[in-house]
């Protein structure tokens, strides 16, 4: 087992989020702050930055004049850079006072209509990028993503999925980003699963009319149609492989044509779409997730978990502290079994030793291997997963001995939501329940001393249902402490030492 590559950064390139404006308050602000110490995302990417509750387009009851506010904008992007994080930036969703119409998608009414005329947008975008160019400096935003609204191929949150008139927008918003300046980047068409027959037509666009282009995006979602229930929602799951797939379909779809090699970002990926799905809470969903995480890696140019925490309205305000949201934490900071699995990731040795169905194993230049390691499940239609699941593994270990730590992530342990059920499923919990709820989120612990034969140490890790397990294996430097003897440690003599007293 010698190191193969380089573990590739791509998991964590991006993370999703709830609408920019719910950056303005503090409960978002800590679940950030706590996710940036714990994994250390790159970017940020979120809807809503054009919305009217950003107060970016602002229209005078007076005279109809215009004027463009950002307010509320440096506030958010000021707050990801001292996190450590850049945007990655959506342009959307549409001003009302620009807008065509007044479909709308969300409780937070996002209008989806296209322009009313093309050059109010163009406006509206050469002023914000002026605007972040001149407050961060070129250099800085040329690092930062520009993708091109939100799922156009859905009615959803295109008017009428009309591809003709996203075309129109995309080249109208790319022209405007380059004219601030050539070196920006932008994007699109940020497609949701189930349209890759708009790859081609897209290609074909920007290639004719010689429109800017210097990434592509997608979403990827494996769950099934909605089965409603009130204030919830259960979906079937396709096996963890569907993520894979989709992760490469653009490159798949734009082989041969001249958007093949542009970088590909995956700007949402979950199990289920849905911001009230029960699954999302679960370790299941860990489980699930770690071979995609894991697989994904060489894939893509980065794949954004949609999305950090569960302070989230697309479906109006959440009922209850664990209602199936998105996030990777709840409200007030509450560790999901997702969450781990991607705590676990940034704890990872930086060198590959091994990939496999239900393991991956790193190391790094000091002799120190890490593994994760999960029981595969398989979706709606796969056999219930096993009470256990075991994995062997034989790890390369300098020295005589090795000190083993391992973290347990179950149906029970570090699982929270495990006992928010035994609780009672308390709605809104007090503060003591909270703090309960926090404490039983944290992961079981154990360690051990192992001996280290001809070069390596055998691992043994037997994993409980629907588990995800992270083992840190170090090399033990015995030190010599004289005097000190554990046989010791209630006050007893041995025999000699007794026999040299009384002489």
């Amino acid at each position: 087992m010698e190191p193969t590559e380089r573990l590739s950064d791509s998991w964590r390139h991006c993370v999703g989020t709830g609408r920019l404006n719910l950056a303005l308050r503090s409960d978002y602000r800590d679940s950030l702050a706590l996710v940036q110490r714990d994994i250390g995302f790159r970017y940020i990417r979120g809807h809503g930055l054009l919305s009217d509750d950003m107060g970016v387009h602002r229209k005078s009851t007076v005279d109809g004049s215009a004027r463009y506010s950002f307010t509320y904008l440096d506030q958010v992007f000021d707050g990801y850079l001292e996190l450590g994080l850049k945007p990655f930036v959506e342009l959307g969703f549409m001003p009302s006072a620009l807008a065509s119409g007044d479909d709308t998608v969300f409780w937070w009414k996002g209008n989806i209509t296209p322009p009313r005329y093309q050059s109010e947008w163009a406006a509206l975008v050469r002023a914000v990028v002026l605007h972040l160019v001149d407050r961060y400096g070129v250099d800085e935003v040329r690092t930062w993503p520009i993708e091109v609204w939100n799922e156009p191929n859905l009615v959803h949150f295109w008017k009428d999925a009309d591809q003709e008139a996203y075309f129109r927008l995309y080249e109208t918003t790319a022209r405007a980003v380059k004219d601030v300046d050539a070196g920006l980047q932008v994007g699109g068409p940020s497609l949701s699963p189930g349209s890759d027959d708009w790859w081609s037509p897209f290609a074909d666009f920007v290639t004719r009319r010689d429109v800017p282009v210097d990434f592509v995006s997608r979403h990827a979602y494996a769950s099934g149609p909605a089965q409603h229930i009130p204030f919830g929602t259960y979906q079937t799951l396709a096996p963890p492989s569907t993520l894979l797939d989709q992760f490469a379909a653009p490159r798949r779809y734009l082989a041969g044509t001249a958007l093949a090699g542009l970088p590909v970002h995956i700007t949402e990926f979950n199990t289920s779409y849905r911001p009230d799905n029960p699954i999302h809470d679960t370790a299941y969903n860990a489980a699930y997730l770690a071979p995609v995480l894991t697989g994904g890696l060489d894939l893509v140019d980065s794949y954004s978990y949609w999305t950090f925490c569960d302070v989230f309205e697309e479906e109006n305000v959440p009922t209850s502290v664990f209602h199936g949201g998105f996030g990777l934490l709840t409200h007030r900071q509450i560790r999901k079994p997702t969450y781990h699995l991607y705590a676990f990731m940034a704890r990872m040795g930086k060198w590959v030793l091994a990939r496999g169905e239900d393991h991956l194993v790193c190391a790094d230049d000091d002799g120190r291997v890490t593994v994760l390691a999960w029981q595969p499940v398989g979706g709606t239609e796969a056999p219930d997963a096993a009470e256990r699941h075991e994995v062997r593994l034989s790890v390369p270990m300098p020295g005589a001995r090795a000190f083993v730590r391992r973290e347990r992530v179950n149906e029970h342990d570090g699982n929270a939501f495990a006992a928010w059920r035994e609780l009672g499923r308390p709605a809104s919990p007090d503060l003591r329940t909270f703090e309960l709820l926090r404490d039983c989120a944290r992961p079981a612990v154990e360690h051990r001393s192992l001996a280290v034969e001809a070069g390596r140490v055998d691992l043994v890790l037997p994993l409980a249902r629907h588990e995800i397990t992270f083992v840190e294996v170090l090399p033990v430097g015995a030190q010599e402490h004289a005097g000190l003897d554990d046989r010791r440690l209630l006050g007893t003599l041995d025999d000699r030492l007794v026999a040299e007293h009384e002489r």
